[in-house]
């Protein structure tokens, strides 16, 4: 008899997992049912915002065929929420009045916007109601908002300095649209970057047409008398920003309520152990934004210092992909097999990266330390550990900023905007953990005049950090025929994640073409 396993949601973690138990359907062994609360199957929400601002197609963003599924035999409902899960029974029941059962049971419902308590807008965090004119930016509808505001060179407010947020204001700026981002820090990506790296990418993107309004509080909206429509974003101060759409771009939280309700224990996600079970429920899983991997043992070194959910669809794409191993031995009936399979193994430091246009910026790991700073200065290697150097380099003029944080010549923090080449080495040796050489310069020079334009990425290092392929794959795929980016996407899952990539996969497409009909 075939496993009955049901996926709540059906973001783009939850495809990558229906797409790797496909064999598993195919050949009997599940019976696989997937529930989504949207009228689409599952795309790349990370992309939304190109979508809003005419750079791509639904078509090109859809990572699932709900017909398609269909036909191999996946049980697929969209358009349907889960009301309760009952655990005593092992079901699902649903808004639409069927019951799905389960032997086990899959959370990828992902997360929600950060909805701030604005005057104006509905401060319910699980059910904001948005007034006309003001959008979150997380579905196609919300794409399709951004697009008419763009399209008419429409005034467009973003509230906040995080990456989805400029890459949006970046994009809506450059196709027309006046654009404010609104911040409550000294510099946008607070969270994030340091002092100098901040101020210099603060005027990077003021240069790029992004009006900047740092260190604002904002504390309401106010609408159109004639059509109730955003009309400006009120402050603390009694000034207003004026525009015709507001979009929020404040964070997410995870959706963990469907957990809740049924008494799964949370946290910032839904807690999971390192084979991604819930606590003290071995039929119940979670992964992607909604799981937190924290597994329930007290003196687990691995989970000490664990943070949440990071947000990223590369982690959830990892975990899908081993969740998926692990379902398919269950099913099989090989339960020792499976519980030999070595748990998941835990995520690296995240890399965060802004994609535009004429912009460039990596940023990773700790880098609040100042070259100057007492502690740096004076600190020894007396706990044990080498001492912490600091290697920085601005040029605020030119929008170009570089900064080292390294213990042991092992890079811990990185900061790089403007120099694309060297962020990129910088970027790879940090994933390595590689040491960096003595004489720090030598990274600098990579984008030094000298150095000649549209240079490929190396073919040897990873690619796409959000789908883990290497340039080695990508490279195979367009010797095999594939001659733009969707075909590559399609054949090696590069580029499918946030984008940021696709400069880099054209880049080795180009240079297999200029061998070939060089040879």
């Amino acid at each position: 008899m075939s496993e009955q396993i049901v996926i709540v949601g059906f973001g783009p973690v939850a495809a990558r997992l229906v797409d790797e138990l496909l064999p598993a359907v195919r050949d009997g062994q599940v019976h696989l049912t997937v529930v989504g609360a949207e009228a689409e199957a599952a795309y790349n929400r990370v992309l939304v915002a190109d979508l809003g601002v005419g750079r791509t197609t639904a078509e090109a963003l859809a990572l699932a065929d709900a017909d398609a599924l269909a036909a191999e035999g996946v049980d697929v409902r969209l358009g349907i929420r889960v009301r309760r899960v009952d655990r005593a029974r092992q079901q699902v029941l649903l808004t639409d009045g069927s019951v799905a059962h389960y032997d086990r049971l899959v959370f990828a419902t992902g997360s929600r916007p950060v909805i701030p308590n604005l005057t104006g807008i509905n401060p319910d965090p699980t059910s904001p109601v948005l007034p006309a004119g003001v959008t979150a930016l997380r579905d196609l509808r919300d794409a399709e908002v951004l697009r008419q505001a763009v399209d008419g060179g429409k005034r467009v407010v973003v509230l906040g300095g995080g990456v989805l947020g400029l890459e949006t204001a970046l994009a809506a700026a450059e196709e027309g649209a006046t654009v404010t981002v609104v911040h409550n820090g000294a510099h946008p990506l607070g969270r994030n970057i340091d002092r100098g790296g901040g101020a210099v990418l603060a005027a990077s993107l003021r240069r790029c047409g992004v009006r900047m309004a740092g260190n604002a509080r904002s504390t309401g909206v106010e609408h159109n008398a004639a059509d109730g429509g955003f009309s400006a974003l009120l402050l603390d101060d009694g000034s207003a920003i004026d525009g015709d759409l507001l979009v929020i771009s404040c964070g997410v939280r995870p959706r963990t309520e469907l957990a809740e309700g049924c008494g799964l224990s949370t946290a910032n996600g839904i807690l999971v152990d390192h084979r991604l079970r819930a606590h003290h429920e071995p039929h119940i899983f979670a992964i992607g934004d909604c799981a937190e991997v924290r597994c329930p043992e007290p003196d687990c070194a691995r989970c000490r210092n664990a943070k949440g959910p990071s947000g990223l669809v590369g982690p959830g794409w990892r975990q899908a992909e081993w969740l998926a191993e692990y379902l398919t031995l269950l099913a099989s009936d090989a339960a020792a097999e499976a519980e030999a399979l070595p748990e998941l193994p835990a995520e690296q430091a995240g890399v965060v990266v802004l994609k535009a246009r004429g912009m460039n910026m990596a940023v990773a790991g700790d880098n609040t330390a100042e070259p100057w700073d007492e502690e740096v200065l004076t600190a020894g290697a007396g706990n044990g550990r080498a001492r912490l150097q600091i290697a920085q380099w601005a040029d605020p003029e030119h929008g170009r900023y570089v900064k080292m944080t390294t213990r042991g010549g092992v890079l811990e923090g990185l900061v790089a905007v403007g120099m694309p080449r060297t962020a990129a080495e910088l970027v790879g040796l940090f994933e390595r953990g590689a040491e960096l050489p003595a004489d720090r310069s030598l990274l600098l020079r990579l984008d030094g005049p000298d150095q000649l334009p549209g240079a490929a990425a190396d073919p040897q290092g990873t690619v796409c950090r959000c789908a883990g392929v290497s340039g080695a794959t990508i490279q195979g795929a367009v010797e095999e025929g594939c001659s733009t980016v969707a075909e590559v996407s399609k054949a090696t899952r590069a580029g499918t994640g946030c984008g940021g990539c696709h400069e880099d996969i054209k880049g080795l497409i180009e240079k297999h073409f200029q061998a070939v009909s060089a040879a």
